[in-house]
């Protein structure tokens, strides 16, 4: 199963990924490719460095949204992924790329959608005063975190838990479900 991973940051889960692969616990997949939004992100760095091709489709260079959407999308194509994969990847895809990846664009959230979609799940389900959060897999759409939810974990909230603290574990927990979601996906689970 060919993947190609979306980053816009440090690319944590994404090295998860390549571990994995490498490692062969994830002996059916295969990471065509690693691509970002902006330049020096350290994912992308990462990914060079364990010998992944990589691409930037840099949102800045473009005139407007619909160009940069339309790059993307070409670009991606290019590999011919059987997925893609939204990993930290923090900007909202157009109509067309979604159509591209109907079904086959995979995104991680650090809460129990549909509860706090949106950049600051963690942050808002802390003011919220929840007890209990956690991560999602799913299939994305062209709502803002909606789409069939493929897997979800709960995280419990502690008194003492910082947005940072939380998202911490938080992110160990959506690492090991992103790695279980790609096993079953590349077997046909």
């Amino acid at each position: 199963m060919r993947i190609v991973v979306l980053v816009s940051g440090t690319g944590s889960n994404l090295q998860s990924v390549i571990d994995a692969v490498a490692t062969g616990e994830l002996p059916h997949v295969e990471i065509a490719a690693v691509g970002a939004d902006k330049h020096g992100t350290y994912g992308v760095e990462r990914s060079a460095a364990a010998g992944i091709e990589t691409f930037v489709v840099n949102f800045k260079d473009y005139a407007d949204r619909g160009q940069w959407n339309h790059e993307l999308t070409e670009k991606c194509l290019s590999y011919r992924p059987d997925y893609v994969v939204s990993s930290g990847f923090m900007r909202i895809v157009g109509e067309e790329f979604i159509d591209a990846f109907d079904g086959t664009y995979i995104n991680t959230h650090p809460a129990l959608l549909p509860s706090f979609p949106g950049a600051h799940g963690v942050r808002d389900a802390l003011a919220y005063g929840v007890k209990v959060t956690g991560c999602t897999v799913h299939i994305a759409d062209a709502g803002v975190d909606t789409g069939p939810i493929l897997r979800q974990e709960a995280v419990a909230v502690r008194d003492e838990d910082t947005e940072d603290t939380l998202h911490e574990r938080i992110k160990l927990v959506e690492r090991r479900l992103l790695i279980d979601t790609l096993a079953d996906l590349a077997t046909g689970k």
